[in-house]
């Protein structure tokens, strides 16, 4: 059995999906729903705010810490998978599991790692057996309400013909299909022996990579913002995963083309 937490979400909702079609039995509580009552089984623990952290910096709290811990106080369950994020390496020396992370609490951009390091803490401190955290980078399907980097240049394409890119066009980051990710998130509840992974594909993909299968299929243009600059994540160690779980990652770059044509269709839809 499994209770997944923010499970009407993109990443939670993809979970139940390909847990379900499993046959496995999931519970899927409310957001605003009490701690539901009873063995949770393995829970995975999805909620988050992502994009519009800054303007909602007390529900971010409350996301990534504050349900996280009422959990963890309370629930009766075999294991707890703490979703993070990868964003948590970025003034970090490498992207190793164990590394050292830095952040400024004066910084708006470093809140959310904030929030994110503290629910890691938690788990941690919990005194729980079984809790883990799964570092997440970032998650590629279809998930067109997001106002996340790639799906604003698909939307921009589609709905103004025109991209306009605040960082430079070498800029580079991680990516990683939401199949790859629902598929290991069990693997790594239920049979981790680590209390600490990268979930990334351990490939930087450039903005120029991402914008050349958009561009071909909405025939947008490009600009650049005169104030753009190279913006270069550290690239993500996936050792741990691929030792353990022999995990082989999706190619992102074929997937972007046919996702582009789908985001079209349900702009119309």
């Amino acid at each position: 059995m499994f209770t997944v937490f923010g499970g009407h979400g993109f990443i939670g909702g993809a979970t139940v999906a390909a847990l379900r079609a499993t046959g496995a039995e999931v519970c899927v509580p409310g957001r605003e729903e009490s701690l539901p009552r009873g063995h949770l089984g393995h829970v995975i623990y999805a909620i988050g705010v992502t994009a519009d952290f800054r303007q909602r910096p007390f529900e971010t709290m409350d996301a990534h810490v504050g349900v996280a811990a009422r959990i963890l106080h309370d629930a009766d369950f075999d294991s707890f998978l703490y979703l993070s994020s990868a964003r948590l390496y970025r003034h970090a020396e490498s992207t190793v599991e164990r590394e050292r992370i830095c952040v400024d609490p004066e910084d708006p951009e470093d809140f959310y790692d904030l929030t994110k390091l503290a629910g890691e803490a938690l788990c941690h401190r919990a005194g729980r057996r079984n809790v883990r955290i799964a570092r997440l980078s970032n998650v590629i399907g279809h998930d067109f309400r997001s106002r996340n980097f790639v799906f604003d240049l698909m939307r921009a394409a589609w709905t103004e013909r025109l991209i306009t890119l605040r960082s430079a066009v070498d800029s580079s980051k991680d990516y990683i299909m939401v199949e790859d990710v629902v598929h290991m998130l069990p693997l790594i509840a239920t049979r981790g022996r680590h209390h600490c992974y990268n979930l990334a594909s351990g490939v930087n993909l450039r903005h120029a990579d991402i914008l050349a299968p958009i561009v071909q299929v909405t025939g947008a243009s490009v600009t650049i913002a005169e104030e753009a600059r190279t913006e270069t994540f550290p690239l993500m160690d996936t050792d741990r995963l691929r030792s353990e779980f022999d995990f082989v990652p999706t190619s992102v770059l074929p997937r972007l083309a046919p996702l582009t044509r789908e985001f079209g269709k349900s702009l119309n839809a």
